[in-house]
This record gives structure tokens, sequence and C-alpha cells, in this order.
């Protein structure tokens, strides 16, 4: 770390031991603009990852602890098959690690990839779990592990939000595409409501659980198809809590933005590439972006929910995209118009390099994982790094 950035972190962390800690009520964290990244690490990260996040000018971090290894299959969990109770040594591990990151001067938002009857794919053989959208009895065991999880935090005065989970699709394989306009969406709402792929009614469920433990702590709530901004255009209502968060993710267009563009010879550009959105064929640029980016945002103006209860919960591209730069610059700009939360994805992940944009443009991907094999992983070289500049730019920003 560059010595500027060391002399930040310091103060960061003297900052946030000077200043009185919050009770566990922390909507009002909320109230202003917060700017953080993703912390998707396959284990726990310390006290100095956090620094180093801190001094990058982020406020809170979305930290999920579904990829560390616990005493179960699934950690925190114990297994998705049954839920039956929080493992006490995983519920100690993600304890230290929240309040490292308290320590660092940071909110934390704790999100799982995984909850009973939804293994996460990547750790389910590649294959998705569909059990949770097919059968209520997971409904109420993801209620139990909400409502003990939310029993031993609340009165963690770091933790800003419960993301009761990451990318849910309980639309897929229902008849609905991803990509669909509005009216599409609205009138399949209409069919499956009240079944068990109505989202907006599971999420009913999990706070009403929570709240019997916890009254205070802002949850966080995805839009359905992998939190798809386009996704709450169905959701005939805000939910009934006053203390949620209403989260979307923004990769669109994902042919250009993901993994296999890197492939591709040429790669699909930005702006200029073509894909569907809301039914309809168009080519992205600035406006286009702006426009699929206010769909959340127009939503909640219309259902009585604050600009200020809407976040971006993640965007990105890969790095080695030629036009990743000019994304993330756009993305940040049109969010910057509506003041927006957002966390980028994703802070140092030690299992993927493919958006650590810290990364100098000159460590390629074999480099990354040779080194991580290697034990040497700390030899990363982290400078230049034009992508994170752009976003450190847009810290702080009203």
């Amino acid at each position: 770390m560059q010595p500027l950035r060391l002399m930040a972190a310091s103060l960061a962390v003297a900052t946030s031991l000077s200043v009185p800690a919050y009770a566990a009520d922390l909507i009002h964290f909320w109230d202003a603009p917060q700017h953080g990244a993703n912390s998707f690490n396959e284990a726990p990260p310390d006290l100095a990852y956090f620094q180093a996040l801190r001094a990058t000018g982020a406020t809170w971090v979305r930290l999920t602890p579904s990829k560390w290894k616990g005493v179960g299959r699934d950690f925190l969990i114990g297994d998705a098959d049954h839920y039956s109770g929080l493992p006490a040594s995983d519920l100690a591990t993600l304890r230290k690690v929240v309040e490292a990151a308290g320590a660092a001067g940071l909110k934390v938002v704790i999100v799982p990839l995984s909850l009973p009857g939804d293994r996460w794919s990547q750790q389910n053989g590649g294959k998705d779990d569909a059990r949770l959208w097919n059968d209520r009895a997971y409904w109420e065991q993801s209620a139990d592990f909400w409502r003990d999880l939310a029993a031993a935090l609340k009165d963690e005065p770091m933790i800003a939000g419960y993301n009761l989970i990451n990318e849910p699709t309980p639309e897929k394989g229902m008849g609905l595409d991803e990509q669909a306009a509005p009216d599409v969406r609205q009138a399949w709402y209409a069919k499956y409501k009240g079944t068990t792929h109505d989202l907006p009614t599971f999420y009913e469920t999990l706070i009403k659980a929570l709240r019997s433990v916890d009254p205070d702590t802002p949850v966080m709530v995805d839009g359905g198809w992998y939190a798809n901004a386009a996704s709450f255009s169905y959701w005939p209502s805000k939910l009934s809590d006053d203390k949620v968060l209403y989260s979307f993710h923004m990769y669109e267009p994902y042919e250009a933005t993901s993994g296999p563009n890197i492939k591709r010879d040429p790669q699909l550009r930005y702006p200029g590439v073509e894909s569907r959105f809301g039914g309809e064929k168009v080519r992205w640029d600035k406006a286009v972006m702006a426009r699929y980016v206010n769909g959340p945002f127009d939503w909640a103006a219309a259902h009585g929910v604050p600009n200020n209860r809407v976040v971006t919960g993640e965007f990105g591209c890969v790095r080695e995209w030629v036009d990743c730069g000019t994304y993330l610059g756009d993305v940040l700009d049109v969010l910057k118009s509506h003041h927006a939360h957002w966390a980028f994805y994703g802070w140092r992940e030690d299992g993927w390099d493919a958006m650590d944009y810290e990364l100098a443009p000159s460590v390629t991907t074999g480099q990354f994982y040779y080194l991580r094999e290697q034990g040497k992983a700390d030899q990363l070289k982290r400078t230049p790094h034009p992508l994170l500049d752009i976003i450190e730019a847009h810290m702080g920003d009203d």
C-alpha cells in the first residue's frame, strides 16, 4: 500500500475509535449517500484488509461469509438441506470479522449466498437449487435462520443491514424472461402471487421473524432475477416494514461486462454493444444506461419509498475488458445523479481476480492464480490502478 493510503487507513481507525458508537438502530446511516465495496472472499478477511478498503474512502462493506469454511457443509447455516441452528464456532468467526470491519471504520451489511433450500450453485456442483422456491418448509427454515442470526448480532453497532439473500431467482424456469418489459412482469406476478414464487411475500415472512428479536437493524432486499434492476417493476407495493433498503445490481449489458467477452475477437464495445432490454433491442450508451438504472428509483418514487432507501448493491465489469473504465465512469455518473448508495464488486477477492480493480493492468489472470497457489498473493502488483482511481474519484459524492 502507498504511504498516503497507510496514513488514511490509520486515520480511519483512529476516527472510528474516537466516535461514540450508535445503538444497533442504523437506518439513519443510510440518510446520506454511502459508498463501499463487496467482500466475497474465500477466507475471513482481517483488519488490514478492511483498513485498506476504508482508505479508498469507502464507508461500508457488503460482506458474505458463505464461502468460508465452517463446521458443516454450509457456513453459518450448517446444512442448507436442513437448518437446525447456528454453529457456535461459525458465528464466532463472523463476529470477529464484523468487529474487524468496524474497527477499520466501516459499517457492514451481511448477505448470505445460500439459504435453506437454496444452496449457492457454485457450492452445489454448478447446479441451481430451487427448493426454496418450491417448498414453503424452506421459507420457515430461512425465517428461523434469520431470527437466530438477528438475535445473535442485534447489538453489534457496526452492522448497518441484513441483506436477506443475494440475487434471488424465484422467477427462473417459470415463464418470465429475465429482460421482460414491466407489463409482462406484472402479468406474471399476478399469476404467481401467493405461491412459493412470490418474492415480496417471502421477504415479509423473513422480516416478520427477524423483527421478533430485532426491531431496529435495517433490512436490505434484492429484487428478483439476480437482482435485475427491472425486477421491482412487478412489485405492487413496498414492503410493510419501514426500515427496508431496496437493492439492485448493475452488470448490464452482461454480454459485454462479463468474462466471455474478454475472449471475443473483437470484444463487444461500450458504448455501442447491442442487447435486449425491456422487450426491445437497444444500443447501449450512457443514455440507455441511465434509463435502465432509473427503473428502481422510478418504482420507489411511485410507491412512497425515499430515494435514499434504494441501493446499488453490486456493479462492475471484468477488468481486462478494454472499455471497463468507460463503463465504470458512466455507471458512477448515473448513480451520482440519484445521490445513490452503492458498493462496487469487489474488493481484493482472494479466489478470483476478474473484478479486482486494484490490480495493476500488467497483472494477468495467470499471474494472479500462480501467486495465489504459491502462497505469494501479497506479491501481486497493485499500482498503478486506473480502474480503482475512477471508483475512488466518486467516493464521497453526494
